[in-house]
């Protein structure tokens, strides 16, 4: 099976994100020997977007944060915010973290009131894993606006 990946990448029928396995767990305390200590992992497509190797269209960024618009967009305005530093995803955000997340959630709120979508509403998600939707072992977050939506979602 192969699927379209939130950032428009299709991954090949080999890559976890389209099998239907359950994710594997693992204590998010634990960093993955793979990225442990990393700032950037330099195999992380949305690593490569953030230190400009690969083109995006960039609607905001601060020191931690970078917003772009999403390729593949699923409602009027689609932007992804993606934190410089490689964290997997939303499960191995700890207490610490608490700083970097309101910059993301302060960044969305400033994106939405510049789009125009903070009046009428909008949606801010993140996908956590393979049967959460995340295709990319990157955090980041989807503001989505300009439409209604529907819930529950998928």
């Amino acid at each position: 099976m192969t699927t379209t990946s939130d950032a428009g990448i299709t991954p090949d029928s080999g890559d976890a994100a389209a099998r239907c396995d359950p994710p594997t767990p693992r204590n998010p305390s634990t960093p993955d020997a793979s990225t442990a200590g990393r700032e950037r992992d330099p195999e992380c497509l949305f690593c490569r977007i953030v230190a400009g190797e690969i083109p995006s269209t960039r609607v905001g960024e601060d020191d931690q944060v970078v917003a772009i618009r999403d390729i593949s967009p699923r409602a009027p305005t689609h932007v992804l915010l993606l934190p410089r530093r490689h964290i997997r995803s939303a499960a191995e955000l700890t207490g610490g973290d608490g700083a970097l997340l309101g910059r993301l959630f302060g960044m969305a709120a400033e994106l939405a009131r510049s789009e125009g979508i903070a009046d009428g509403g909008y949606r801010v998600v993140t996908n956590v894993g393979t049967w959460g939707g995340q295709t990319v072992d990157h955090l980041h977050f989807h503001l989505m606006g300009g439409r209604a939506f529907s819930w529950p979602p998928g």
